[in-house]
């Protein structure tokens, strides 16, 4: 049999893979349709004698119609390490059961686990902070361990670089009562945290946790299983497990909901993948003359598209909702994948908890064998329909800083002309809206979404320069009070505009990333802790954007009409003020949010974005304003009544006005 004709006969089992386990008995099931044969290899319990021989195998039985091998091993399994030896060509290969659910270090053996025994007391009893509405995020992105390895960090020397760092409470800058950690995070308000991959990867070794080893986590190996280099032992399979899983019910009891990104577009090794082993050329596009197809830029792209594929991608996104009470995932590189495998996607988590938010990379790495109309692109997002499916907008990245592969050029915040459209695009969550001149946004000639709760409005992330960082480098000359302006009018525009907003951890105390030489480093996916690491002493010396921050985000939590739910509430609702009417100035939006249905205490509010060096005038219809935000201070209350009609808005700032 080859690999064309188990398409539609042998790639249609909808049953459970992997090892079920129970007390008495552990059944072993491998989708492998083009094997000629499969044995189980059975290990020891021991995790730290993870060279061990194999200690017995057992032949397992093919089932024709399914294209699956199986065995059942009567007895209690749970901690018994085990591979499948399947035989592809004449050739046997040792294989990590796809659909294994706990892994030894560094994910070469597969462990039967009984799940039940990982729940962290209280797991039953976990509940999910409240989110009405998906526009109701507001989402803060960490890297495991970026979060707590510096020594400033205050957390306990066991934790640094943990999951278990993550979840640690009452952490405090050495020496002083400064919060750092997870008190920190929830004084800042955010409704997620968004976790750079710990989905088991290769490209950290295990083995040596005492080794200073970094990398982002973009090269999965084991997708259902917890990365063991953040485990305080790797060795133990079901430890990683466990911590995961109090990580999650730390924050939940702290009000905060986790995202998960996922990297379900390729595999760090391609031809002696797992997948490859188990079923040859059918997990991965294949270009005409055979070799793999390269979307991702990273050797290899998932075939999403097949059905065993889209099982596997479902059911892994599935497992790890159920399982770890995972609150969202975030889809590297989402372009790869096909639009009706993440509608699937969407379905089945539908089923168990509408508020599971998804969004992802609307681009791909490189050219792929998926045609473009079935991508999911940021330009496919309106086949979605009204699912909550979202995109990372660049328009607005690129709009407000400048374009994030060109370190120099400067974007609307630092005075480039003609990005006005692009910033009103940005402000209508990219849904159409009539008073935007499309031809003018930068990366997008018509409207992309459908609804706002497809947007993710975003200035910085992991990839690239930090924000701070990529101002310094784009204006040179300027002092580090001018650049603190500069990120405050950024932050003004992120967490005023429709959609959801998102920013990278210590984006709000002007995070950068220089090595030992002083020197700028855009890319650290494996670079040292001391460029990767969050310097919480930064977050002390800019306590005073911290705590703009915080009230950008206090407002935007506070007041519905910041993020209204639907894109006709946004065309209801939203009008922008005209140049040569209002103002006369070029690098100016300014619109008002009227109060028809929303709920909110606001009869309507006013919103000014002034990029230029200097004062400038808007004028409306109505006096008796309330400032709430200007360039200094950002919040709920009143900073000073404004009885004319006549706006006057300092340089570089923003201000919002309301009543």
């Amino acid at each position: 049999m080859n690999l064309n004709e188990i398409y539609g006969k042998l790639d249609n089992y909808d049953g459970k893979l992997g090892a079920l386990y129970s007390k008495e008995e552990t059944r072993f099931i491998l989708w492998a349709p083009l094997a000629q044969d499969v044995k189980l290899a059975l290990y020891n319990r021991d995790g730290l004698d993870f060279e061990s021989n194999i200690q017995k195998t057992v032949s397992m039985r093919f089932e024709e119609d399914d294209g699956i091998w199986h065995v059942t091993i009567k007895g209690d399994l749970s901690g018994i390490y085990y591979n499948y030896l399947v035989t592809n060509d004449d050739v046997e290969s040792e294989v990590v059961d796809p659909y294994a659910k706990a892994v030894g270090v560094n994910g070469k053996r597969a462990m039967v686990v009984d799940l039940e025994a990982t729940n962290p007391e209280g797991w039953k009893d976990d509940v999910k902070p409240v989110l009405k509405d998906a526009t109701d995020s507001v989402i803060y992105e960490i890297h495991v361990r970026d979060f707590s390895i510096n020594e400033n960090s205050g957390v306990k020397d066991k934790y640094k670089g943990k999951y278990s760092g993550v979840a640690e409470r009452n952490t405090r800058i050495p020496g002083t009562d400064i919060k750092t950690g997870l008190d920190y995070v929830i004084s800042l308000g955010i409704t997620h945290v968004h976790l750079l991959p710990i989905e088991d990867y290769i490209t950290v070794d295990e083995s040596e946790p005492e080794k200073k080893q970094y990398n982002w986590g973009y090269d999965p190996q084991n997708f259902n299983v917890p990365e063991g280099s953040y485990s305080s032992d790797p060795f133990r399979a079901e430890k990683r497990i466990k911590e995961v899983k109090e990580m999650v019910l730390k924050l939940h009891e702290s009000g905060i909901r986790v995202v998960m990104d996922v990297v379900y577009n390729h595999t760090y090794k391609s031809k002696d993948s797992n997948l490859n082993l188990a079923v040859p050329n059918y997990y991965y596009r294949q270009n005409q003359d055979g070799s793999f197809s390269n979307g991702s830029a990273c050797g290899n792209e998932i075939a999403s598209e097949r059905k065993m594929v889209r099982k596997f991608i479902v059911d892994s996104i599935v497992y790890w909702a159920k399982e770890y009470h995972i609150d969202g995932f975030r889809f590297d590189l989402m372009g790869v994948l096909d639009i009706d495998t993440l509608k699937e996607v969407r379905c089945e988590l539908d089923k168990i908890d509408k508020s599971i938010i998804l969004y992802g990379e609307g681009w791909n790495g490189g050219s792929s064998t998926l045609a473009y109309d079935y991508g999911c692109f940021k330009s496919n997002t309106t086949k979605f329909g009204n699912m909550q499916i979202g995109s990372f907008s660049d328009d607005i990245r690129d709009g407000i800083k400048g374009h994030v592969f060109n370190k120099y050029e400067k974007g609307f915040i630092s005075g480039k002309e003609n990005l006005e459209d692009t910033i009103k695009f940005a402000v209508t969550a990219s849904v159409q809206h009539e008073d935007i001149n499309y031809s003018n946004v930068i990366y997008s000639d018509g409207p992309w979404a459908n609804e706002p709760y497809q947007v993710i409005n975003y200035t910085s992330a992991h990839d690239n320069n930090t924000l701070f960082d990529k101002l310094l480098l784009t204006n040179e000359g300027k002092s580090l009070e001018e650049i603190a302006k500069l990120n405050k009018l950024s932050a003004a525009i992120i967490f005023t505009c429709q959609g959801i907003p998102f920013f990278q951890s210590g984006e709000e105390f002007m995070r950068t990333k220089k090595d030992e030489s002083g020197n700028i480093v855009e890319n650290s996916y494996k670079s040292s802790d001391y460029v990767n690491s969050l310097d919480w002493e930064r977050m002390n010396e800019n306590k005073d954007m911290v705590d703009y921050y915080k009230g950008l985000i206090k407002l935007r939590k506070t007041h519905k009409l910041f993020h209204m739910n639907s894109a006709d509430d946004i065309r209801k609702n939203l009008v922008f003020l005209k140049k040569g009417i209002n103002f006369q100035n070029n690098n100016v939006v300014a619109y008002i949010i009227n109060n028809f249905n929303i709920d909110d205490i606001y009869n309507k509010v006013l919103i000014i974005y002034n990029a230029n060096e200097f004062e400038i005038k808007v004028n409306v219809e109505e006096a008796d304003w309330s400032l709430i935000v200007n360039g200094d201070k950002s919040g709920c209350e009143e900073l000073v009544h404004i009885d004319s009609n006549e706006i006057k808005v300092p340089a570089h700032c923003c201000y919002v006005l309301s009543k």
